[in-house]
């Protein structure tokens, strides 16, 4: 396997956040294909991120599922210290973030999906990268990727704007000093996906379908796998001098 091209993680442990379902599941899906091993998180959807875990350890990764609310920083160095017990992780992926677009949250009012979008998506992302970030830093290795939105920078009218680009901005500009932080031992980067066709982009209005197709050069949706394939290589030592870096996945902009 070590001299598999294809398998560019080959012995590596990487944890993957929020990886039960969506960008997460098909992140997890394509580092076990480069050739690491996987924890898969979940918390309300653990089932589903045991059930993933089992299917990576019958295509021959070792995978372990954990679970934890990660919108209760009270739990987040409990669940670091869950995943270290499994093996000393090489690769951490902060990706889960909270769903207030769909389901019983869609109905919230505006401060309360604030409120559990900064818990679940920025808290918790600090909290895990700090102490993550510290671990790698005495070990002097590991990479950290974080999960941002290309609109936080450009701004998106309507309360889903305001509130994603409030969270997601806020990412962005923790992984770039982050990265300045643990460099050189560690390098942090960030995804900022565009247009991703989850459970939500799937269900979305015409008036939503048309725009994200015509907000892409490629005219198209992207998928969880267009993110995943991204994820793959900022992890991997193919970008081994990349640090500190916001890379867009959104098919271009107009």
């Amino acid at each position: 396997m070590a001299n598999d091209p294809t398998k560019v993680l080959a012995g590596k442990w990487a944890a993957v956040t929020g990886s039960s379902s969506g960008i997460g599941r098909a992140i997890a899906i394509e580092l076990a294909a480069a050739g690491a091993n996987l924890i898969v998180h979940g918390h309300r959807h653990q089932a589903d991120a045991a059930q993933l875990a089992e299917s990576l350890l019958e295509s021959g990764s070792r995978a372990e599922s954990v679970s934890c609310d990660l919108s209760d920083p009270l739990l987040t160095s409990g669940f670091v210290e869950s995943c270290w017990r499994i093996a000393e992780v090489d690769i951490w992926i902060n990706n889960a973030g909270a769903d207030v677009l769909t389901g019983e949250a869609s109905a919230w009012p505006f401060a309360q999906k604030l409120e559990m979008l900064w818990k679940t998506d920025v808290l918790s992302t600090v909290g895990l990268s700090r102490d993550v970030g510290q671990r790698m830093k005495q070990r002097a290795s590991g990479v950290i990727l974080n999960m941002g939105w290309d609109q936080a920078e450009l701004g998106m009218a309507g309360d889903s704007g305001q509130m994603f680009t409030a969270a997601k901005g806020a990412i962005m500009a923790f992984t770039r000093s982050l990265a300045k932080s643990l460099a050189p031992e560690v390098r942090v980067n960030c995804l900022a996906p565009g247009w991703i066709r989850t459970a939500w982009g799937a269900a979305a209005s015409d008036d939503w379908q048309e725009r994200a197709i015509s907000e892409s050069l490629l005219g198209r949706w992207g998928t969880p796998e267009d993110v995943a394939r991204a994820a793959r290589f900022l992890v991997s030592p193919e970008a081994d001098f990349i640090t500190g870096h916001i890379l867009p996945v959104n098919g271009g902009r107009p």
